[in-house]
């Protein structure tokens, strides 16, 4: 585990930031998804990006593309939202961010979101993305955030060591819908973002008929041998920090290459943050060499 400590300037900055994320989210005249698309929005675009939709044989979601895109590998990004919230359209300029400092194009998956939705749709349509990408690109990596990164996790172990899956970047995983890590009450006083409650409603939404321990939902509790370098970043102040802490542990023990990286002081995908700390903008810097190295 690689512990980064927490910036001068962003620890002055934060108690703001964090009235911001108070105030926000203390307003209840939206409906949810649209407020959560309205949050998430707020990281801007990068210069020189250009948004495409995706061709009739491809699935849904949108393709982003930087101007110094490689043209022998490609990025599947899978966004969070618990399940329930979240689309292509609201996570562009985030992608944007990424995939321009990665230098590669990247798809922004929208799967059906849950409660109307549940497991297997979107984790089936996430490995025929996959296959969509392969078919175009040699290599591709895979990127995903909260909810979007416990997706990744369980695409990865239904691919069954694809080996040109080359890389995957974690932002804050959900990768235990049964709630089971200590960090889940330990850090529910600081946590500036998420609820206890509400995800364990999402949870129950999302896994349907199945079982919250199932791998497919909880990817935890499925690690195969056979996954691709991984790096995760977490921060230190939020709820799912033991749902990062405990996959990279387990995942160790299957020989994985995983690198964790435990960010003092931050909230849950501070990344989200480019406009105000510079952590945010050296965590993507940092996501960006792992996947430029992933070639």
């Amino acid at each position: 585990m690689i512990e980064i400590s927490l910036d001068d300037r962003d620890a002055e900055l934060l108690p703001q930031l964090h009235e911001y994320f108070k105030s926000f989210w203390s307003d209840t005249s939206q409906e949810a998804r649209d407020q959560y698309n309205v949050f998430i929005a707020n990281t801007p675009i990068t210069d020189g990006v250009v948004f495409r939709p995706p061709a009739a044989s491809e699935p849904p979601g949108l393709w982003c593309e930087p101007p110094s895109a490689d043209a022998e590998r490609a990025m599947l990004y899978l966004h969070g939202g618990a399940y329930t919230m979240g689309n292509a359209d609201a996570y562009r300029g985030f992608v944007s961010q990424i995939a321009t400092r990665a230098q590669c194009s990247a798809f922004i998956l929208d799967y059906p979101l849950a409660p109307e939705a549940s497991i297997p749709v979107a984790l089936d349509l996430a490995r025929a993305a996959v296959d969509s990408l392969l078919a175009i690109y040699p290599r591709i990596a895979i990127v995903g955030d909260s909810a979007g990164g416990g997706l990744t996790l369980a695409t990865l172990a239904s691919l069954h060591g694809r080996t040109r899956v080359a890389a995957a970047v974690l932002f804050s995983p959900w990768t235990d819908l049964t709630l089971g890590g200590r960090s889940i009450q330990e850090k529910a006083n600081s946590d500036v973002l998420l609820d206890p409650a509400r995800l364990a409603d999402a949870a129950k939404g999302y896994g349907g008929a199945l079982p919250l321990d199932d791998p497919r939902a909880s990817p935890l509790f499925g690690i195969p041998s056979d996954l691709p370098p991984i790096l995760i970043q977490v921060g230190s102040d939020e709820v799912l920090l033991d749902d990062s802490l405990r996959y990279a542990v387990e995942a160790s023990k299957t020989g994985a290459a995983i690198t964790l990286e435990l960010w003092q002081g931050m909230h849950h995908v501070f990344q989200l943050d480019v406009n105000t700390l510079a952590t945010s903008r050296r965590a993507l810097d940092r996501a960006a060499i792992f996947l430029r190295s992933g070639r």
